[in-house]
């Protein structure tokens, strides 16, 4: 079994807004498996243990290029929030989406390599570094090419969304864009979330339904009920529009002959650990450090 040690709490504790206290009996109940603690976590505190799914940690921006039935969104990190300020960086994250929607790059290598100005994408990344002081990567992109329309939307510059739809009304596009931004749907569909995140979700369910009490066939029914809760919670046609909490998104796209074939969302940081900073053993070192001087 893993020690569990204080960072090993702490890292819980940062991913849940769970107390110290049941983050550690969490972990203890897990054997150190982080994963298997969030999971007990969910089931003793319910949604307080996962508020903090959505929190990103890693610092950058993103940026769409559209033109015509063509489209990109593209992921570009840096160090910290001083830098996605910066103008170079900025443009540095829309040429990139603009090259990826005209080139077709079969991965972010090939992007790197392409033409940028007189460099390359990869030589003004470095020599941008080198000016800035601070690293910086192209993560990841993705790419459109539609007989449909497409729309982006982008939230600040820290979440991206490109929409691929059919429908005569574009602001129809831009609502729908504006409503995954918001609500983050895993899937267009109930059919396509993926099966390791309904395993999960059926998992915790079952341990609640253990800890009721409650007979075999009811306990049965409280687990299938709670994933079907899940799949509609998270599958954007089933998710109650942000613009109208009377229907549906699929409501809303049939009153307007509007059908949404796929989208892409991106969060700037989604699943990157950022480093975290000890304050206070950087203060105890700084003095330490100032004495034997």
């Amino acid at each position: 079994m893993a020690a569990i040690t204080a960072a090993l709490v702490g890292e819980l504790r940062a991913k849940t807004d769970a107390p110290m206290m049941e983050c550690k009996k969490a972990l203890t109940e897990a054997g150190g498996d982080m994963d298997k603690a969030e999971e007990i976590l969910r089931v003793k505190l319910g949604g307080k243990a996962s508020k903090a799914a959505s929190r990103v940690t890693a610092e950058g921006v993103v940026a769409a290029y559209i033109a015509g039935g063509v489209g990109a969104l593209v992921e570009v990190n840096c160090e910290t929030d001083f830098v996605t300020k910066n103008d170079d960086f900025l443009a540095l994250a829309s040429a990139c989406a603009k090259l990826v929607a005209e080139n077709n790059p079969a991965d972010v290598a090939a992007l790197s390599a392409l033409p940028l100005g007189d460099s390359t994408v990869e030589a003004t990344r470095a020599a941008l570094i080198g000016r800035i002081g601070e690293n910086m990567s192209i993560r990841r992109f993705v790419r459109f090419d539609t007989a449909g329309k497409l729309v982006s939307y982008l939230h600040g510059t820290r979440i991206g969304v490109i929409v691929e739809f059919d429908g005569a009304d574009e602001q129809v596009g831009k609502d729908v864009a504006m409503h995954i931004a918001a609500m983050k749907p895993v899937s267009l569909s109930s059919d396509q979330v993926p099966a390791d995140l309904i395993e999960k979700e059926r998992s915790v369910a079952t341990l609640k339904a253990a800890e009721s009490g409650k007979p075999a066939d009811i306990a049965a029914k409280m687990i299938e009920g709670s994933v079907q809760k899940f799949l509609k919670e998270v599958s954007l046609l089933n998710q109650t529009f942000v613009k109208n909490d009377k229907q549906t998104v699929e409501q809303m796209l049939k009153t307007t002959n509007t059908s949404v074939k796929s989208f892409t969302m991106f969060v700037v940081g989604e699943g990157i650990e950022k480093k975290q900073d000890d304050f206070a053993a950087e203060v105890a070192a700084t003095v330490a450090a100032a004495k034997q001087a």
